[in-house]
C-alpha cells in the first residue's frame, strides 16, 4: 500500500462516520424528540412509539445500503 491509499482509506472512514452522525441526527430532527411521555395525550404517545419504530427502521435500512453498496 502506498501513502495515497492509507490517506484514502482513512479519509473514507472518518466521511462514513461523519455522514452516519450528520443522518442520525436529521432522523431524529425529522421525527422529534418530543414532549415527556407524562405531559402528552395517549394519541401522542402512540404516535410518538410509531415514530420512534420508524425511526429505528430507517436506521436500520440506511445501515444495510450502506453495506449493500460497498460492493
Amino acid at each position: 500500500m502506498n501513502g495515497s491509499q492509507i490517506v484514502n482509506m482513512v479519509l473514507r472512514m472518518v466521511m462514513n462516520r461523519l455522514i452516519r452522525k450528520g443522518v442520525n441526527t436529521g432522523l431524529d430532527r425529522v421525527f422529534g424528540q418530543g414532549k415527556a411521555p407524562e405531559d402528552m395525550t395517549p394519541e401522542e404517545r402512540r404516535r410518538a412509539r410509531s415514530a420512534k419504530k420508524q425511526t429505528a427502521q430507517a436506521r436500520k435500512t440506511l445501515r444495510s445500503a450502506r453495506r449493500l453498496n460497498r460492493f
